[in-house]
């Protein structure tokens, strides 16, 4: 069916499905997104766009429709205009209060699972920690593997906090929230492992500029990004059990530093993985 090369109105009721893609590829939007928008807006699968490319979207949807593709070729993430993402095989709740999960941290995730799984005697239950939670995505797909885990979920920002609760309930996957900032909003408390995806971007690094509609407290941090790194490291031994494993997520040229930081605190094991582009991304260690 040919698309109507005229410009699309806000509320247009007579816009289909093909008029809709059309208008993406003028707009400068993906065409996969464009499905991506479509498909989400009229609750079907993306295949039944193909089949059905002369269905009228309606007022409401093209109306909402065109609103997203002015934020979309703003370079507005996708994830936050549909208001989900997916991570280890769960549908999150994400908006802009948190970063939205990315590939590269299911990482992390593997090697906590591996851990668990390596454990000597494993403890009933293992008691892990998501230090900087955002959206749930690093504690919900942990508790999700290893269902009898005890994982706690902290964050300093009670948005981020409550939309990891909200994912939680979702998903049918407990999780015991705690406010604060790293390590103090457990004080006295102690894990057997704990993961921690932190701000690690340097100010002024020139990639913040395709990250700025996500929250600029949960990528950047002081010292060439290493603050708060250094101090997940610096005050892990206070609470991980004999034993316990630190598994942090950085930037591509800070393995180094992280490695040296672990050691000279005391942990033993200390290694980096790589991700699918060959990057060190992510780096861990067993106190004790």
């Amino acid at each position: 069916m040919k698309a109507d090369a005229s410009p699309v109105g806000s509320g247009r009721a007579d816009m289909t499905v093909a008029h809709a893609l059309a208008e993406a590829h003028r707009a400068g939007v993906d065409r996969l997104d464009a499905q991506l928008m479509l498909a989400h807006l009229l609750r079907h699968p993306r295949g039944w766009l193909i089949a059905h490319d002369d269905v009228p979207l309606g007022a409401h949807h093209s109306s909402r429709y065109v609103q997203w593709l002015e934020r979309r070729g703003a370079g507005e993430p996708l994830a936050y205009l549909l208001g989900q993402a997916e991570f280890c095989g769960l549908t999150l709740q994400v908006g802009p209060e948190v970063l939205i999960p990315r590939p590269e941290t299911e990482l992390l995730v593997e090697w906590g699972m591996q851990v668990l799984a390596g454990w000597p005697a494993p403890p009933t239950p293992a008691r892990v920690i998501d230090l900087g939670c955002g959206s749930g995505a690093i504690a919900l797909a942990i508790r999700h593997r290893h269902p009898t885990a005890a994982v706690t979920a902290v964050d300093t920002s009670a948005p981020a906090l409550d939309l990891a609760c909200r994912n939680a309930e979702a998903l049918g996957l407990p999780i015991t929230p705690a406010l604060g900032n790293w390590w103090s909003a457990v004080a006295g408390q102690r894990f057997h492992l704990a993961l921690a995806n932190p701000p690690y971007v340097a100010p002024g690094d020139p990639h913040l500029e395709a990250l700025r509609h996500e929250p600029h407290s949960a990528l950047v941090a002081p010292e060439q990004g290493m603050a708060d790194l250094h101090r997940l490291i610096d005050m892990a031994p206070e609470s991980l059990h004999p034993g316990g494993w630190l598994l942090l997520e950085h930037g591509h040229d800070q393995g180094q530093p992280v490695r040296e930081r672990l050691r000279q605190v005391g942990f033993s094991e200390v290694e980096t993985r790589r991700d699918l582009a060959g990057l060190e991304r992510c780096t861990g260690g067993r106190f004790g």
